[in-house]
């Protein structure tokens, strides 16, 4: 039997977990999952390994309108794709659809928070803003280097004016593989 990928599903997917949380819990460190998206075949590889860990047969994503992208994720991981509203997790290529995304991604509730999407963006700039962040998992404040999409993705998020400890909770990925988390209760000092 040939297989389309050569991604374990158990230890790297295991592998791509520990650093996917490892980058939630220390917001802005940058970690790797090269090795493991390179496992991938298609263009989106960093996309699909984040897929294959993530995503099962009892959550939902959305790819705003990348069709191949949503069909390689329906394909590996069972997932069911549903409206932007609905989705638990949001892989998101373009820049043009930020505003969108923010406008309508599911943000939990006051009871239930951790009810809210994971907004998976494609990072393909260079790390040239520089915030100071503060919130959960960050000791005081912190600098970090992020690039413009997630300037500008943070700004959409504030504008949302979400009630604590509401949000979304945001990754950065790259083509390399290269990723960094910033979670709903992270926030960015005012400059």
């Amino acid at each position: 039997m040939k297989k389309l990928h050569n991604f374990n599903e158990v230890f790297d997917g295991q592998a791509v977990f520990r650093k996917v949380l490892e980058a939630m819990s220390n917001p802005g460190r940058v970690v790797s999952i090269e090795e493991q998206a390179g496992k991938m075949h298609g263009n989106q590889q960093a996309f699909l390994a984040l897929a294959m860990t993530l995503l099962d047969n009892e959550v939902s994503f959305d790819t705003c309108g990348d069709r191949e992208l949503a069909n390689d994720i329906s394909l590996i991981t069972l997932s069911k794709e549903v409206s932007l509203e609905e989705a638990d997790f949001i892989f998101l290529n373009r820049k043009e659809d930020l505003e969108q995304v923010f406008r309508h991604a599911k943000c939990g509730t006051l009871a239930d928070p951790q009810k809210s999407a994971t907004i998976i963006m494609k990072a393909e700039e260079n790390c040239s803003k520089e915030w100071m962040i503060y919130g959960a998992g960050v000791d005081g404040t912190q600098k970090i280097w992020v690039p413009e999409i997630a300037e500008l993705a943070m700004k959409l998020r504030d504008d949302q004016a979400y009630e604590y400890p509401q949000g979304v909770d945001m990754i950065f990925v790259n083509d390399c593989g290269e990723l960094f988390c910033i979670p709903r209760l992270v926030m960015k000092e005012k400059q």
